[in-house]
């Protein structure tokens, strides 16, 4: 740059260079560079030809970039940079002109957030699938009894329809959490300049238009500092790779010798190097770990945003790095549930003996003693009489003489013995909501619409 006479030293070279992760941005600066250039043709700044020139530069520097071996100049500090240096390898000294009414502030600002549109698009899509996954497999499974937890110790029956789409009910959530993000970032920044706007009244609506965003930024000055719309991805991922981190707890669990529920596919799994009889669940394993990794990612971010004066500062850098790797990871963790959900088997004998314990109709004797009048905390306290009594001899609920009941309650007698039957524990949940056979059937009319409504809106995004 003509201010300075002296290069910089290797260390701040070093720690000042972005090039190597920026690189990602490449596509996006030449899409917005390209029209950046169509709005200087609309003002008089470039002509006609000119803007045929620089349109078929940047396009066979898209495709420099893009073919297998190209390496970046050990002198590039940005993709910015880079892109300016290479068209200019290609049309000469009219490179220069595109530069003209922008600064790399509002440049890289566009360019993240067209990053941030086109992954938020991605990440409601594999949301989609992996959704599209757990309701087939809540349709297949949506009478297949198993005991639902609490601290892990089991509470009360549940069919494994419902539990499956209470995930797919999280993934719904995650959907509306990118699409807001996707929305965030659908405000164009281009303009803004390095703060205070540019001299060049470029219509900036057209500009916008042109490159999918839906508004254009109020404020010149916020809009060159803002990176709210990267907050806004980070925040979904970070809430989705918990959820996914949920999941893939339960999958180690439940394929676990001791439970024995499940079984993942052998493609999802790993074995040991020592131990030949091991099929490890490391997929779900993963997904369990990966969750701190993008929440961390957020945590960075905002702590390089927070008490930042306006408008620009070099740590704004920093946004890109944890940016990509929750793109990365979050993407990776989606792609790779929709698989293990693919291949998933599920042992219906086990999960439907560990559903049978009578101590899981704990609740419901408690129930059948409010029906007879007596105040829920009173009733409950009975029945935890009588299951230590069970415990304490030994035995299960159903094994309790009418004697042991008589000596806890006057108002058990012996439809007692007829709630125990296990095959009224889980159809008394008709409460809308509930795994019940009734309330579980409309929920799933309920997800078929909603993931119908996901796979509409990625469509309508596409066109």
């Amino acid at each position: 740059m003509a201010r300075f006479r002296k290069d910089p030293d290797p260390r701040f070279w070093q720690l000042n260079r972005s090039i190597d992760f920026d690189w990602r941005l490449a596509p996006y600066d030449i899409d917005q560079s390209q029209a950046h250039a169509r709005g200087l043709m609309e003002i008089g700044v470039l002509s006609e030809e000119e803007l045929g020139q620089i349109d078929a530069g940047l396009e066979r520097v898209r495709d420099r970039i893009a073919a297998h071996g190209f390496e970046f100049d050990g002198a590039d500090e940005d993709i910015h940079m880079a892109v300016e240096r290479l068209l200019g390898e290609e049309i000469g000294p009219l490179a220069g002109k595109l530069h003209t009414g922008r600064s790399r502030n509002d440049q890289v600002a566009t360019d993240v957030a067209m990053v941030v549109q086109a992954h938020s698009l991605r990440a409601i899509e594999l949301c989609g699938a992996a959704m599209e996954q757990l309701l087939t497999l809540a349709e297949a499974h949506r009478d297949w009894p198993m005991p639902g937890y609490t601290h892990l110790q089991r509470a009360q029956p549940v069919y494994l329809g419902h539990h499956l789409l209470a995930y797919f009910w999280m993934l719904a959530r995650d959907v509306l959490r990118f699409q807001f993000a996707l929305d965030s970032a659908s405000v164009m920044p281009l303009g803004s300049g390095a703060l205070a706007g540019v001299n060049w009244e470029i219509d900036r609506d057209s500009v916008a238009a042109d490159l999918g965003f839906e508004h254009v930024t109020h404020n010149s000055i916020d809009g060159a500092s803002n990176r709210d719309f990267v907050l806004d991805y980070l925040a979904a991922a970070s809430t989705c790779s918990m959820h996914l981190s949920r999941f893939g707890s339960e999958i180690v669990i439940w394929s676990s010798t001791e439970f024995g529920f499940c079984q993942l596919d052998e493609s999802f799994s790993s074995g040991s190097s020592i131990m030949p009889q091991k099929l490890n669940p490391d997929s779900a394993e993963l997904l369990r770990a990966k969750s701190p990794r993008v929440a961390a990612n957020y945590s960075t971010l905002i702590g390089v945003m927070h008490a930042l004066p306006l408008t620009y500062g070099k740590d704004m850098q920093e946004d890109k790095e944890p940016l990509f790797d929750a793109i990365d990871t979050i993407e990776l963790c989606l792609d790779v549930t929709e698989g293990m959900l693919a291949g998933i088997e599920f042992d219906r004998e086990r999960m439907e003996a560990a559903s049978g314990d009578e101590m899981l109709a704990a609740t419901e004797v408690a129930d059948l003693l409010v029906r007879g009048g007596v105040p829920f905390r009173e009733a409950h306290g009975i029945v935890g009489d009588l299951v230590r009594d069970a415990v304490e001899q030994g035995k299960p609920l159903s094994e309790l003489t009418p004697d042991d009941l008589r000596r806890r309650s006057e108002h058990l007698d012996s439809t007692y013995y007829e709630v125990l039957q296990r095959s009224s524990w889980l159809e008394s949940k008709r409460i809308a909501g509930g795994t019940g056979s009734v309330p579980l059937a409309a929920q799933l009319d309920s997800a078929r619409e909603t993931l119908a409504a996901v796979k509409a809106r990625v469509v309508e995004e596409r066109s």
